[in-house]
Formats: C-alpha cells, sequence, structure tokens
C-alpha cells in the first residue's frame, strides 16, 4: 500500500463517528467489517489487535475536536445547554470534518451551517446565531492578519476629496439582534472563576443568564471585535459609526462613506463632523487603519 492510499484509509477510519457508547464502529467506511479493514495496514501486538490499535487514534481523533469546538464555542454552549451542544457539535463535525492542519479552522462554518440545519440551533435560534458569529469573529480577530498601521504623516500622503482608507484585516465589523458580546463575556468569567462555586450552580447562573438575553426585545447591536498586543476586545459602535467602518472597507472614499453612513441619520448635522472627527481618532488611536501603498501614494 502506498504511503498517500495508507493515509487516506487510516483517515477514514479515525475520522468515522463513534458509537453512542464512544467506542469505534464494527462497520468499516467500505462497508465491511472494522476488524478486517484494520487488519489491512495495523499489525496487532502482544497485547491489542488491529482493531483494538486503531480504536485508540479514533477514539481520541473524536475526544479532540469534540473538545476543540467546546473550547471555541463556550457561548454558544450556554445558549444551547451542554447536552444539546455536544449532539449539535457531533453532527456538525460529521458534516464538516476537520480539513486543515490546525484546529483553529474547525469551526469556520459554524454560523452558516447552523443556519443551513436550524434544528441544532435550539429554540433560541436568532441567539445562538449571533453568539456562534461573534465567537468565530473573535478567533479571526485574534490571529488574523496585520499590515503596517497608518501614522499620522501619512495623512498628507492618501489625504484628498478621494481619500481612502484600509481597515486592518484582524478587525470584525458585526451587527447583531441581541448584546451577545456582554453575555459571551459573562460566560469566559463563570468559567474562569472555578473557584467560586460548584459546576452545577455556575451552569444554573449561565442558563439563567441566557434566559434572561433571550426574552430581551431584538434590537440591532454593532460591534467591532479587535485586538490589541493579542488580547481581543469587543467594542460597541454607533450605527453611523459602523456604517462609515464599513463602506470604508468596502472600498469606498472617506468622503462617499460618511456621506452614506448619515442617510436617515437622527444626528443633528451640526454635531456630525465632530462625531466624526471623534471617531476617527479613536480608530487611529487603535491602529485600525493600514498605511497607504506606495503606488496608492504615488497616484
Amino acid at each position: 500500500m502506498k504511503l498517500m492510499q495508507l493515509q487516506r484509509t487510516m483517515a477514514r477510519a479515525v475520522m468515522q463517528p463513534l458509537t453512542s457508547s464512544e467506542r469505534m464502529q464494527g462497520r468499516a467506511p467500505d462497508g465491511g467489517p472494522m476488524k478486517r479493514y484494520a487488519s489491512r495496514f495495523i499489525k496487532p501486538n502482544d497485547r491489542l489487535t488491529s482493531f483494538e490499535r486503531l480504536e485508540i487514534y479514533n477514539r481520541q481523533y473524536w475526544f479532540r475536536v469534540l473538545a476543540a469546538l467546546g473550547e471555541d464555542f463556550p457561548g454558544l454552549c450556554a445558549v444551547l445547554g451542554q447536552g444539546r451542544f455536544d449532539a449539535m457539535a457531533r453532527a456538525y463535525l460529521i458534516a464538516n470534518p476537520s480539513r486543515s492542519f490546525t484546529l483553529r479552522n474547525l469551526g469556520s462554518r459554524m454560523e452558516s451551517w447552523l443556519r443551513k440545519n436550524p434544528k441544532w440551533a435550539g429554540p433560541n435560534q436568532e441567539l445562538a446565531l449571533d453568539i456562534a458569529r461573534l465567537e468565530w469573529a473573535d478567533i479571526e480577530a485574534f490571529d488574523g492578519k496585520t499590515e503596517p498601521a497608518l501614522r499620522p504623516d501619512d495623512l498628507s500622503i492618501a489625504a484628498g476629496p478621494r481619500m481612502k482608507l484600509t481597515l486592518q484585516p484582524y478587525v470584525r465589523l458585526l451587527s447583531f439582534r441581541y448584546p451577545v458580546d456582554d453575555l459571551l463575556l459573562e460566560v469566559r468569567k463563570e468559567d474562569e472563576d472555578t473557584d467560586f462555586a460548584s459546576n452545577t450552580f455556575q451552569e444554573r447562573r449561565k442558563r439563567k443568564r441566557v434566559r434572561a438575553v433571550a426574552k430581551l426585545k431584538p434590537a440591532p447591536i454593532f460591534l467591532a471585535v479587535h485586538r490589541i498586543d493579542y488580547t481581543v476586545y469587543f467594542r460597541r459602535l454607533d450605527q453611523e459609526e459602523f456604517s462609515i467602518l464599513t463602506a470604508l472597507r468596502q472600498g469606498k472614499t472617506l468622503a462617499a462613506a460618511v456621506e452614506w453612513a448619515f442617510r436617515g441619520s437622527q444626528i443633528a448635522p451640526e454635531e456630525r463632523p465632530l462625531k466624526v472627527q471623534t471617531w476617527f481618532e479613536t480608530w487611529s488611536t487603535l491602529g485600525w487603519f493600514c498605511r497607504p501603498e506606495k503606488k496608492q501614494a504615488a497616484s
């Protein structure tokens, strides 16, 4: 058996779902007995059969990927409840097996998969979708690419009526129906305070908080997920502020972005210049803008 064929044969077996008792299935991916399938590429030893040796890898794969999803989506787990989350995670991984060298990408399809399979999102579907999207944005913001930040003297190069500004790739702009940023921060705090109370008490507190948020009347929440010194932060944005940043990310000039953002705005026209100035100073201080490319500066 050639190396590539061996790798694929073993991967199919290792990634096959476990039984309800968390053991390896007796039926192989090709439909035949798993014992015969395992004996094709794994030798037994004086302690374990080929099946038993393969089962170790099969179980460890599933224990690890399930644990990874739980670590990446504690907020979604709190919304769904542990039992429903565990069942959802297994169904998700069967539909979306790991295809990357890193577990970082494991939950990349979580929100889109939940939208296509709403039965797994539970009774609070919009809340579940919101928090799943926030948790994936948190991962993207943590290790997203960083470009050289805009400096004050760069503005003289880029300035003009058609000035364009590029946002840092790691800055994620999101809108939600529920205050999932507050909910996720509470869930994480309770998970960190392991000495505060028993696990049962903490789970009750989480469920109580989830129910309280789910009962809120949905209202638009605008959020920037960004990082400072490798720590991720959530920053609430005004709707107009969010609109300007979104328009800039879409490639609009600053003038066009501001004009578009204030259409129908309740902010008085005389207050808008100061608002934009304050926002711009904040964005620049946080390093959200990239330096203009040299070819852009020359034009």
